[in-house]
């Protein structure tokens, strides 16, 4: 692509975004506040998921009377499932949590505020407890019919904790690792699985307990088995917490961001998210540049560093990994501080939608069908070796491919 091409198309994108930013500054000043918009799809979502699991515990006692096994392989079923439809429906709008532990984890990692978290708590319950009132009226009974079955014993309190933290886990590893897109599918996995393995049916949900109190049906939970499950999966979501550091020392909030799923961020958040509401500054003249591979630990990381030390601050420069891994190559490292760049520091970033969204030019490096396409942005694909397993010879090799590429892209982006 000529220099005068690549350039022209990033006026025009800029022009284009500047434009569209402006826009959304109105549509902020009269639309819902973003945080409205989320609480009305957790409260949706929370809602549906007490329908689901109660509605179809109530349908599994009326086809399979008796068969208690049955029951529960009928009711855990359709929960997997519906989770995996439910977090599709609405994650896109509220990251999809519709569990309290979720918000509060996701709240300690950075990537929620704790009044965003208090207010998803309360919204949450609400959910759970409507949807219970929902599902007992879908199937002709009374309104609201307290649980009378105790669940309260010390397995019971394990198996929640034990729930709960596999489930936190398996959310918190797919965030970091760039893999959120297929959080629906996992979480609905593990829930369904999770019935059959612990004794307690794997509530690992605060709102669903409370919400469940409300059905004296066969998904029901006594009102004084709700405390105990509440406390085992609030330590549950504590232990979740400190595997997650341990686990991945990497977590942020750019990574907590995209927990459950990737959601939105609408530009103009009203003030109570106790968020900065101010919108950065956008140049015509400065291009983003998002350097993208695998596992964000060689290519990539070098790329940047030498894009920001030859752009310096004409440019702003991102990396990140489709599936990232856990620390930087040794090797790659020793090479970028011959060359008098010390990116000892930095450590691999899972891609988030943010990132690809606001880039106005895509560099990829040997992820293929694992990098996700962006509209609108311009792409460069550049054919590097991989430097995982090279000699420090072979790694100087590819920095010094790099560094060409890099000084002929800063070439082409910015004027002379």
């Amino acid at each position: 692509m000529h220099a005068s091409q690549l350039r022209s198309e990033f006026e025009l994108y800029r022009v284009s975004e500047l434009l569209l930013r402006e826009d959304l500054r109105i549509v902020s000043k009269t639309d819902f506040p973003n945080l409205w918009r989320r609480l009305l799809a957790e409260y949706l979502g929370s809602l549906f998921l007490a329908a689901v699991v109660i509605g179809s515990g109530i349908a599994a006692q009326r086809l399979s009377p008796n068969a208690v096994g049955l029951e529960l392989f009928e009711n855990a079923a359709a929960t997997a499932a519906g989770l995996f439809v439910i977090i599709l429906m609405f994650g896109s709008v509220s990251g999809g949590h519709f569990n309290p532990i979720v918000s509060f984890v996701d709240a300690a990692f950075g990537g929620l505020s704790w009044n965003d978290a208090c207010s998803y708590l309360l919204v949450q319950v609400a959910g759970c407890v409507s949807g219970a009132v929902v599902a007992n009226l879908m199937f002709s009974r009374t309104a609201v019919s307290i649980s009378t079955h105790a669940r309260a014993t010390p397995a019971h309190a394990l198996s929640e904790v034990v729930a709960t933290v596999g489930l936190l886990v398996l959310i918190f590893a797919l965030a970091r690792t760039g893999r959120g897109d297929k959080a629906p599918a996992a979480v609905g996995a593990y829930i369904g699985a999770a019935y059959f393995f612990t004794s307690s049916t794997s509530f690992a949900n605060p709102a669903i307990a409370v919400g469940r109190m409300f059905s004296n049906s066969f998904a029901g939970i006594a009102p004084s088995s709700v405390p105990a499950f509440v406390a085992a999966e609030a330590v549950g979501g504590f232990v979740a917490y400190l595997l997650t550091k341990a686990l991945y020392p990497g977590f942020d909030k750019t990574n907590a961001a995209a927990v459950t799923v990737a959601h939105e961020q609408i530009v103009g958040e009203a003030e109570h998210s106790g968020v900065s509401t101010k919108e950065p500054e956008v140049s015509p003249t400065k291009p983003e540049i998002l350097f993208l591979c695998v596992h964000n630990a060689g290519r990539s990381q070098m790329a940047a560093a030498f894009a920001r030390q030859i752009g310096g601050d004409r440019v702003v420069v991102h990396s990140a990994g489709s599936a990232p891994g856990e620390t930087l190559n040794f090797a790659v490292v020793e090479a970028m501080k011959e060359s008098g760049i010390d990116i000892s520091n930095e450590s691999p970033q899972a891609l988030t939608n943010q990132m690809g969204q606001s880039a106005d030019v895509i560099v990829t490096m040997g992820c293929g069908d694992a990098c996700p396409v962006y509209p609108g942005k311009t792409y460069v694909d550049w054919d590097l070796t991989d430097p995982a397993g090279k000699s420090i010879g072979d790694v100087r090799s590819i920095r010094d491919e790099i560094e060409s590429r890099v000084l002929g892209l800063i070439d082409e982006l910015l004027p002379s």
